[in-house]
């Protein structure tokens, strides 16, 4: 089996847990958060020359696939509870990023589009579709050079926390932003590469 078809029956998997949790309760919200952005093995950026193909099935199942297949899946619960879907997508869908693989960037540009289509596609069931664009955030998939290397770029001067990115997509999901849907924020500190 291929990770692609792994990555597939993964999400089939997570919706029927899902179900299985809500047994029949409406879902409030779903943020499609998992992204990979695979590097060569010394670490450096993956180009559109070097990127295999079953690579960039990997990086598009998990990146663009995953969340239309959840949205699908939990569609009823979704629609049940006037609910939100959250794309994650990234600053490096609309720039080149040093660090960001060819396939991650494609991949969260497909999903910024994709969050558009949905949130026309959805609207008519009650539910809104946004996405979030984060720049440099602390967590795992953060390049080792980074700080050092664009810090010096980002007007606020820092890289963003998970606290940060976490309060954006609250508010996408809550009230107070019942009349948003198909748009994409930016969480970059003013970051323009």
């Amino acid at each position: 089996m291929s990770r692609s078809t792994s990555a597939i029956i993964g999400c089939w998997r997570a919706i029927a847990e899902v179900k299985e949790r809500l047994a029949g309760a409406p879902l409030h919200a779903l943020i499609n958060n998992a992204g990979i952005s695979p590097k060569t093995p010394n670490g450096a950026r993956l180009t559109a020359l070097t990127t295999s193909v079953e690579t960039w099935m990997r990086v598009f199942h998990l990146n663009l696939v995953a969340p239309i297949l959840l949205a699908q899946g939990l569609f009823d619960e979704l629609k049940a509870a006037t609910g939100s879907i959250v794309n994650v997508t990234s600053i490096a869908g609309s720039r080149v990023h040093p660090f960001a693989s060819s396939a991650y960037a494609t991949s969260k540009a497909a999903l910024a589009c994709l969050t558009r289509e949905m949130a026309h596609d959805y609207a008519p069931h009650g539910i809104r579709v946004n996405a979030i664009a984060p720049g440099e955030i602390k967590t795992d998939i953060l390049s080792p050079n980074t700080e050092a290397r664009l810090v010096p770029n980002i007007p606020l001067r820092r890289v963003g926390t998970p606290e940060e990115v976490a309060k954006v997509i609250f508010f996408l999901c809550s009230d107070a932003a019942s009349y948003v849907t198909g748009t994409e924020v930016p969480i970059n500190g003013g970051q323009h590469l």
